[in-house]
């Protein structure tokens, strides 16, 4: 057996084609639902900046196939989540402005794969965002208000069976996100405090507060406009944020609903049908 080694040219070309590979593969599921391997099956070698090239290359389609980029969502901001995927920092995903459903909206569920929903909050920015270097005082004054929302996430990798290079991959496992169309009447100071309960079918699943996003909120806001800022991405007025969950991520199934529940402030409810 011939063992000469491999050269890092023909190594990078490899590596191109089983990104670009990968990347079709997932946009494929998305149209037929049909799940597909772990990445990290398909290409062991695969890093995390390879993922993001792999989740560029779908946000790349998108938009020049005439779709508009919404905003951000940021992903494993709590300590079980990263504990269970054994990482120690979030991750990032994009949505597009038709992916954005509102309260009281009926969604059709075969959308999906297989949808989770998790309870968050929806920053509206203002001002730009442009890292490396920007604080939490920076990122608290580009915020404009505050919504209730809810992500659908959504695996394309079969089974839910994801390590991080998947997720990241398959845009953070991102399927569409719920806005309200009130602004919560809450302050920047308030949200590490707030208390949010995650109902399906009228029914509390879960409870938790902004503390459980990496412990203030903002901070996943001003982790992404950094990460982003060192890739000469800057984050943009106008754009939505979301900054994690709340909870951990409870399934919905057909003719079922969702709440996102502020309390005083106020909710946020979504129907599957």
């Amino acid at each position: 057996m011939d063992k000469t080694p491999i050269s890092p040219h023909l190594q990078s070309a490899i590596l191109e084609v089983t990104i670009e590979d990968i990347a079709e593969e997932l946009l494929e599921a998305y149209e037929t639902k049909v799940p597909v391997v772990p990445v990290r099956h398909r290409a062991p070698e695969m890093t995390i900046t390879d993922a993001y090239r792999i989740q560029n290359s779908q946000l790349k389609h998108h938009l020049e196939s005439g779709r508009a980029l919404a905003g951000w969502k940021i992903g494993l901001t709590s300590k079980a989540m990263q504990k269970q995927l054994g990482v120690s920092s979030p991750d990032f995903g994009f949505f597009l402005k038709d992916m954005i459903y509102y309260h009281g909206d009926r969604i059709n569920a075969s959308h999906f794969i297989s949808p989770k929903v998790e309870p968050e909050f929806a920053f509206l920015l203002k001002a730009p965002l442009q890292g490396p270097g920007v604080t939490l005082e920076e990122a608290a004054q580009a915020i404009d208000e505050i919504y209730p929302a809810m992500e659908i996430i959504d695996s394309r990798i079969a089974n839910w069976d994801i390590k991080l290079v998947d997720t990241i991959a398959d845009n953070a496992s991102c399927g569409a996100i719920a806005i309200g169309q009130t602004p919560l009447d809450l302050s920047v100071s308030d949200l590490e405090n707030t208390t949010c309960k995650l109902l399906i079918d009228g029914h509390v699943v879960e409870e938790g507060t902004g503390k459980a996003v990496m412990g203030n909120p903002i901070a996943p806001l001003a982790w992404l406009a950094n990460v982003l800022g060192e890739q000469g991405v800057g984050l943009k007025t106008g754009q939505l944020l979301l900054p994690g969950s709340f909870t951990k991520a409870m399934p919905v199934v057909y003719n079922s609903s969702a709440t996102a529940d502020f309390g005083d402030l106020g909710s946020l409810t979504i129907h599957f049908t």
